[in-house]
């Protein structure tokens, strides 16, 4: 029987979540004949070739894997996939993902024999009564619009659009980069409600969001391909909010310095007034423990710093006003 799907999943030293993921596209209720799984690791991964080798050997799910010789992100690792995978369609999900049984079966039922067209499924996040900051960051997913946690295109559309961008070499923006070159060759994108991904919320460490502020040069990169769908489905605007923040902060330590009472008393109000408005926005909503009321204020008061640092750092990198 002709392979219906191919599955591309990428993965780098996550053996436990790559196992969880496994497991549940081995309970898709579309034939094992249909459907096919390529894993893909970013980079060379010993335990990851081992699992899908217990796999092969153990079921009959029909899997390979592959692995890139470097670490080079996922975008690498998802083209690497589908350029070698044998279905008609293409899905890609995650290693922290968890396909729903029926999710396979779903995306088949709705695919008519179009030569270019594109699905993306429903993706639920499930979080705790009291969710951190970082639970709805990822929560943030159930309202994309095209997230690679899952999403379809046809082998044809990824062979005229190039598939992903490999210069997007974390996990950030490089599905916004591909959902844009969709919508540039106008091939429909169809939302799929019955295809359904569960993402729980991965464990992270404490003060996570310093970390995740790199992922702001992207947004160079991206804005730099497609300002125009930037601004309309992205960010409308700059975060002024926290431009203002760091002039008012070198407002005051310059003030300080000349010792001119007044103005470091005006720039102190205005970069203490925005820090807490901004510390008690991401509060609100959030977890109300000590440990994480004080990580909100520990990472606000250093976040619009390190996020206009690496917003200026890609415009810098990738040759664009942006800001």
């Amino acid at each position: 029987m002709e392979i219906a799907i191919s599955v591309v999943v990428p993965t780098f030293q996550r053996p436990q979540l790559l196992i969880s993921c496994l497991r549940h596209l081995c309970r898709q209720t579309l034939e094992r004949e249909k459907y096919e799984v390529i894993i893909v690791s970013d980079g060379p991964d010993v335990l990851a070739k081992q699992i899908v080798a217990e796999y092969r050997t153990c079921s009959s799910l029909n899997i390979k894997f592959l692995s890139l010789p470097v670490k080079k992100g996922p975008a690498a690792a998802r083209n690497l996939g589908w350029q070698n995978a044998h279905g008609i369609l293409i899905a890609f999900t995650d290693d922290d993902c968890l396909p729903d049984k029926k999710w396979l079966e779903s995306i088949l039922n709705h695919y008519k024999n179009e030569p270019e067209i594109a699905y993306t499924g429903k993706v639920i996040v499930p979080v705790s009564e009291q969710p951190t900051d970082f639970e709805l960051n990822t929560k943030g997913l159930e309202t994309g619009d095209f997230v690679t946690a899952n999403c379809v295109c046809t082998k044809a559309t990824l062979q005229a659009t190039g598939g992903f961008d490999e210069a997007f070499t974390e996990a950030w923006r490089e599905d916004s980069d591909l959902e844009f070159k969709l919508l540039n060759r106008k091939v429909p994108i169809v939302k799929l409600n019955d295809a359904i991904v569960i993402h729980p919320v991965r464990k992270v460490a404490w003060g996570v969001s310093i970390k995740e502020q790199r992922k702001a040069m992207f947004n160079a990169l991206l804005f730099k391909k497609y300002p125009d769908l930037f601004r309309k489905r992205i960010r409308k605007s700059p975060n002024w909010k926290y431009y203002f923040i760091i002039l008012f902060f070198i407002v005051l330590a310059v003030s300080v310095f000349l010792k001119i009472t007044l103005l470091t008393v005006v720039a102190f109000v205005g970069w203490f007034y925005l820090t807490i408005t901004f510390i008690v926005k991401r509060l609100i909503p959030a977890r109300k423990t000590v440990s994480h009321i004080f990580e909100m204020i520990a990472t606000s008061v250093v976040i619009p710093f390190l996020s206009v640092f690496w917003t200026l750092y890609g415009a810098i990198k990738y040759r664009v006003l942006f800001f």
